[in-house]
Order: structure tokens, then C-alpha cells, then sequence
């Protein structure tokens, strides 16, 4: 039996590790037991910091093990492929990894490489916004799901806007981007060997200003054929740019009303909120944590796109009450998939956490609500 070592344990890792008992694969699982939802689901447990990789490397070989993989998290990346790296094992290298889930180092890498970003500048002790065009984007350079970052439309905002950004990142560091007006998608991708496929071009719902927080997603995009080939010219761009080599990514843009397209930032890892584990697989057909477990584990086939349906999400939130009914009375929408309440107490979104329940549907048109 393979032997997969998995980095991370929330809710965020549970379809991954399903998948891999579906395929009758070996799990070991590493993350603080506070919120590890996944302990029970893994068949080995290892009450280990996901940011401690050496004394995880250490385990993993001791295990044996035969693949490591992660999905939905930033924060794991770097140790999967520093372990990895270290084994010969399949992933990208430790160092692209680091850039990748640095908005930072990812954004230098993209002026190096004429991947069109908008301007930015890191929220040091001397950074000076003289030449910047109101309004900005204030967030930490080392998290996800919306938090810490908030919009602001005047100088004066700017030093609350940074040390509220500080106080989610983990190092401490922020960066300072001009606001891009327009649509905004991802694009879910998986890579072998250097060869990119694109999988779905997703379009993104948000809660707007000023927390921007993702509402709904939906699959396949509705914007005209040209902006999408735009789209998928500038992911291919943007993962060379970074040395992605093998895997998941998660890759985010705006697009203007003029139809120029900005990278805004490429996760090399599957995208979250359901995005990779359901809705690729339901528009597409394509079942993807199993492509990402099977690289892992050295084997690789190229994705088969033989579905042609409507996938997407909404999310609860107080912004979204009227999603609350859909749940409650899921078994009445044939098209909704899975529905689930996760808190009962409905609040404001102002970050991913904020959400309160969500439901998921597959039809031959897109669902609206």
C-alpha cells in the first residue's frame, strides 16, 4: 500500500484525505491537534506544527513514505515541498514554494518577468506612497482568505489599515497594492513536468468594499471567449514566471471594463472553498484530488475534460441571508449537491471565517438565487 503523508489537518485537508481512503492509500497526517478535524480520518496522526518541517522530514523518513501532498493552504506548501525536495519525492522545489506563498516575493518575481500586476510596494519602515493612485489594497504578504486586507480611499487610512494587516500576518509584513476595478476569477491548473492544463476558469462573487470577502463561485466563466484566451495566456505566463513545475495551482485576476487583465496572485497549491476538491470535478468531470494525490506518487495522466455542466457555491453570510433558505430546504433543488450550516450565529463577513454555511450545486445552466 502507497504511503501518502498529508501537511495540515482542518477542514481544509478532509476532502484530500477521503479521496486517498477512496484509493485505499496510506495516510500520515501532521498538524496541531487544536482544529484538526482530519485526526480521525487520517490512519496515522502526528501532532506536529506544519511549520516544523525538519522534525516532519524526520517522521516522513522514518515512515517511508512514497508522496507528500497538501491542498487549500499557503502555509503548507513550503514544508511539503521542502520535504519532498529533500526525499527526490514529486513537488515543486522548496524555493519556488517560498516565493509562491509570499504576495511579496511573488509580485518582484512578476515585474522580473513583465507578468502584468498591479503597482505595489512592501509596508516597510520607509515605504513612501507619493507616486500611488488612490484607492489601495492594504494585506498581509502571507495569508489567504481575506484576511487583513481591507480597501482604503485616503492617505489617513493607510497606518490603521497596516497594522490591522499585521496583526493576521505572520511575519509581520504587509504589502500595498493600487485597487484594479473590475471582474474578478481564478483559474485552476495542474502541472507535470513544466506542462501546464488548465482546468476551469472560475468566476468570483465578493462582498465588495471594503473586505472583498469571496461569496460565490462559479464554473465555467461567463466572460467572452477573447478575455478568457487573455486569461489563460497570462496564467500560463505568470506559472513560468514563479518555476512551477508540478501540481495544483490556484491562480487569481481582475479584469478591467477595457479587458486588460492583472495578476494578482498565483497559489501553487489547489484553490480553497471547494473550488478544487468539488466544482473542477463537477463542470468538468475531472476528478482532481485524485490527479494531485497520483502526482504526488510519481504518476501523472493528462486531465480529461469530458463534462460540460454548471458548477458553483454561494456562501452564508449576514450580506447573504436569503442563501440560509437554499440550505435549509436543500432537498428541494435537485441541482444542490451538498448544503451545510456551520455556525448559527449569522454574522458580517469581513474574512473566509466569517462565513456561516454555503451549499453547492451542479446544473445544466448557472444556478442564481
Amino acid at each position: 500500500m502507497k504511503k501518502l503523508a498529508v501537511i495540515g489537518a482542518s477542514y481544509l485537508q478532509k476532502p484530500l484525505l477521503l479521496k486517498a481512503k477512496e484509493m485505499k492509500i496510506e495516510t500520515h497526517c501532521f498538524a496541531w491537534e487544536e482544529g484538526a478535524v482530519c485526526e480521525e480520518i487520517a490512519d496515522f496522526f502526528y501532532p506536529i506544527s506544519i511549520t516544523e518541517k525538519n522534525s516532519i522530514l524526520d517522521k516522513c523518513k522514518e515512515i517511508g513514505i512514497d508522496g507528500i501532498t497538501s491542498i487549500a493552504s499557503d502555509l503548507a506548501s513550503p514544508t511539503m515541498c521542502y520535504v519532498a525536495e529533500k526525499m527526490g519525492l514529486i513537488s515543486n522545489s522548496y524555493s519556488v514554494a517560498v516565493v509562491a506563498a509570499n504576495k511579496y516575493k511573488m509580485r518582484k518575481c512578476f515585474v522580473d518577468n513583465q507578468v502584468n500586476s498591479p503597482r505595489f510596494i512592501l509596508a516597510n519602515e520607509n515605504y513612501s506612497l507619493e507616486n500611488f493612485k488612490f484607492p489601495l489594497i492594504v494585506k498581509p504578504t502571507d495569508r489567504s482568505g481575506s484576511r487583513g486586507v481591507l480597501k482604503i480611499n485616503h492617505p489617513e487610512e493607510v497606518e490603521q489599515a497596516v497594522k490591522r494587516a499585521q496583526k493576521e500576518s505572520f511575519t509581520g509584513e504587509v504589502i500595498i497594492e493600487e485597487f484594479i476595478t473590475g471582474a474578478e476569477v481564478s483559474v485552476e491548473t495542474i502541472s507535470w513536468k513544466g506542462e501546464h492544463y488548465i482546468l476551469a476558469i472560475t468566476d468570483k462573487v465578493t462582498s465588495g468594499e471594503l473586505y472583498f470577502v469571496e461569496l460565490e463561485h462559479h464554473q465555467p466563466s461567463m466572460l467572452p471567449s477573447e478575455i478568457q484566451l487573455k486569461i489563460k495566456n497570462l496564467t500560463i505566463k505568470a506559472l513560468k514566471a514563479l518555476n512551477i513545475t508540478y501540481g495544483a495551482s490556484h491562480s487569481e485576476f481582475k479584469i478591467t471594463e477595457k479587458g486588460d487583465v492583472f495578476a494578482i496572485e498565483v497559489g501553487a497549491r489547489m484553490g480553497g472553498d471547494f473550488i478544487g476538491s468539488d466544482l473542477v470535478q463537477l463542470s468538468t468531470g475531472y476528478d482532481f484530488l485524485k490527479g494531485v494525490i497520483e502526482l504526488s506518487l510519481g504518476k501523472f495522466n493528462e486531465p480529461v475534460l469530458d463534462e460540460r455542466k454548471k458548477s458553483g457555491i454561494y456562501f452564508l453570510t449576514k450580506e447573504t441571508e436569503k442563501v440560509k433558505q437554499y440550505i435549509e430546504q436543500s432537498a428541494f433543488y435537485p441541482e444542490i449537491v451538498r448544503a451545510e450550516i456551520t455556525d448559527s450565529k449569522i454574522r458580517p463577513a469581513q474574512s473566509s471565517a466569517d462565513r456561516n454555511g454555503y451549499f453547492i450545486y451542479q446544473s445544466d445552466k448557472r444556478m442564481t438565487i
